[in-house]
């Protein structure tokens, strides 16, 4: 949020007010054209284009959108937020929590009509209400730049849905991800979604998590599903789906082919539920990512799961944290693994659960044959804490000390263990890279403590955050024997 004080909007004449007045009941559109002094300036520029059609200069763009939006204020009746106007030509524009309300959000999008620059827009907790939904979807219309919308926590309820899917079914825009999490929706706005997305490919980001979707909403969301072969990303955690409504979406799962990441993640369907999702892993190859924790699964659903496992060729990560799950599920999942040659998994997440000796000599012949494979669990049964401590050398102290006698730079011995040579790589083919390689001989967990180091938040390791930091004040030299390129 901006601290700083909102700047009060250009003053005009009586007339000019009075007749701002009386044009505020018109059009997004007629509003967004209608700011005398942006229509001043543009006079001997302009014939009949449209804005989005005008080729100014950047000084002229800026003073244009900044004039533009301060003109919507006054005519809209509210303080313009200082933060808008600083970064308005920026590519991401983050507003939540500004207490905008609707007519804030109208002056917001009459602004963007004709924006080039902003591609991500953040209007969380904003209060924006069904007039706010109208005037971004107006907007929307008419730009075709912005590309990522987040408007959750609005409470936007059944009436923005309607307006929100009416858009879906006529989407022309470049809008490709939307974050809808906590807005009240309920079955028959699942319903009015789902019929929208049925024929709406555009969008392949869909967040509807924190909502109340039950079991007819699984039912919306499996056919919407079934047909739908665009939509690559689906947040459904923190919802009510239970045992029919994930039995539902499954049924429209198993012949889905687009989706890649799916959050199930706080749905309270159980071993049913699970049951359901191993069929789906048994028939689907597209699914890559499938968050599963607090579903109250035990290792009887797990069980399932691991079934379809045993034949799933591209899930790369399974999340299972807070299920009530024992060591012998830990086994039992494992095992599923290391029975099929073509998994791709990469990372499971039982952390929550105390494993046995036994699965963790399961667990490195398992990796032996599928190296790029890291299970985070929570601790080894019967071992004491010191034992449980992980004593082994830094691996950055081992790949530096490598680097140093080598007279190469980290960055070089990263990038060399990379195919294409580049500065970034998948987590899962780093992490194999590291454990077959014989320059530094280094196990899993030290892997996954230099994976932490290099950055994994978008599933990529970064190697140019091992490049060292340069001095803060000039002139000061490096200490003696410091090698180039030092973690």
């Amino acid at each position: 949020m901006d601290n700083d004080n909102p700047l009060e909007p250009e003053t005009k004449d009586e007339s000019d007010t009075v007749s701002a007045r009386h044009s505020s009941d018109e059009t997004l559109y007629c509003e967004a054209e209608a700011p005398m002094a942006v229509k001043k300036e543009k006079a001997a520029r302009e014939s009949s284009e449209t804005d989005l059609e005008i080729e100014d200069t950047e000084k002229f763009f800026t003073t244009g959108q900044k004039e533009m939006y301060l003109e919507a204020c006054k005519l809209v009746g509210v303080v313009p937020v200082s933060y808008f106007i600083r970064n308005m030509e920026e590519s991401s524009v983050n507003l939540n929590h500004h207490g905008l309300g609707p007519r804030g959000t109208k002056a917001i999008a009459i602004a963007l009509v004709s924006n080039t620059t902003v591609l991500t827009l953040e209007l969380a907790d904003n209060c924006i209400m069904e007039e706010g939904i109208l005037s971004l979807v107006e907007m929307l219309q008419e730009n075709y730049y912005l590309q990522e919308m987040n408007i959750s926590d609005n409470d936007l309820g059944l009436e923005g849905a309607r307006i929100l899917s009416e858009f879906l079914q006529n989407n022309t825009s470049s809008l490709f991800s939307l974050q809808l999490s906590g807005n009240n929706f309920k079955e028959e706005s699942a319903e009015l979604f789902c019929q929208a997305l049925s024929t709406n490919y555009r969008i392949k980001s869909l967040d509807l998590s924190h909502n109340q979707f039950s079991d007819k909403a699984g039912e919306y969301l499996g056919r919407m599903l079934a047909l739908n072969v665009g939509l690559q990303s689906l947040d459904l955690s923190w919802n009510h789906l239970y045992i029919q409504g994930a039995v539902a979406l499954c049924s429209g799962l198993r012949a889905n082919v687009s989706l890649k990441k799916l959050d199930l993640s706080m749905n309270s369907f159980g071993n049913e539920g699970a049951a359901a999702l191993g069929e789906v892993l048994r028939l689907n190859n597209s699914l890559a990512y499938l968050d599963l924790s607090s579903n109250n699964i035990s290792n009887e659903g797990l069980s399932k799961i691991s079934k379809g496992l045993e034949l799933n060729e591209s899930l790369k990560v399974l999340k299972l944290y807070l299920n009530p799950l024992s060591t012998d599920g830990a086994v039992l999942l494992i095992l599923s693994i290391k029975r099929n040659p073509k998994s791709k998994m990469e990372d499971i997440d039982i952390s929550n659960v105390l494993v046995s000796e036994q699965f963790v000599n399961i667990l490195d012949e398992v990796c032996a044959v599928h190296p790029q494979l890291d299970v985070m669990y929570k601790a080894v049964q019967g071992l004491s804490n010191e034992k449980n401590l992980f004593t082994w050398t830094s691996p950055v102290k081992l790949i530096q000390s490598y680097a140093d006698q080598h007279k190469i730079s980290v960055l070089d011995f990263f990038t060399s263990l990379n195919p294409s040579g580049g500065p970034t790589m998948p987590v899962g083919e780093f992490r194999k890279a590291m454990l077959q390689q014989n320059k530094v001989p280094v196990n899993r967990y030290q892997v996954r403590e230099l994976i932490k180091k290099l950055g994994e938040k978008t599933d990529m390791v970064d190697f140019r955050s091992a490049q060292p930091r340069r001095p803060v004040l000039s002139g000061l030299p490096f200490c003696p024997g410091q090698a180039p390129g030092s973690l």
